[in-house]
């Protein structure tokens, strides 16, 4: 009786565990998710909200041979989503994976990058986030870059 009893809390358990790291990555990529939908219809309050006031934001590209790092501004980056602008920014996403492990989450995908329906550029996107009283939030944004013009 006491076999059967223990079982049945590990597995209450098990079921339990996974549930909440199911939520959990829902609920990161739903974060992903309102990044790009927030880019592409120029809302950069959509934008903001999945931001962590910490955000570090890089990129890394091929130049002359060599791979380089940009650091970029979170703050410039709001500003160039919220200015209006004719075309369509459209980052499509696939791939993606997700690890999480308690309040720090992980994520990599694969993106190509349209302006309007040209493809501009592609390459890959490493997110980090932190679970924070608001929720899941971005703090770390990382990717590369691969020119299509």
């Amino acid at each position: 009786m006491k076999v059967i009893l223990l079982i049945s809390v590990l597995a209450l358990s098990s079921i339990s565990w996974s549930q909440s790291d199911s939520s959990d990555h829902i609920a990161v990529r739903a974060v992903i998710d309102q990044l790009f939908d927030g880019m592409r219809t120029g809302d950069s309050s959509l934008v903001r909200a999945v931001f962590h006031t910490d955000l570090r934001l890089m990129s890394t590209a091929e130049h002359h041979g060599s791979f380089q790092v940009d650091v970029g501004s979170a703050e410039d980056f709001l500003d160039a989503i919220g200015t209006p602008h004719t075309d369509v920014w459209d980052e499509r996403i696939s791939n993606v994976v997700i690890h999480l492990s308690d309040g720090l989450a992980q994520a990599w995908m694969d993106y190509e990058f349209y302006l309007n329906d040209q493809l501009n550029h592609s390459g890959v996107n490493a997110f980090q986030f932190v679970k924070t009283d608001e929720g899941w939030q971005i703090i770390h944004l990382m990717d590369t870059h691969r020119s299509h013009r």
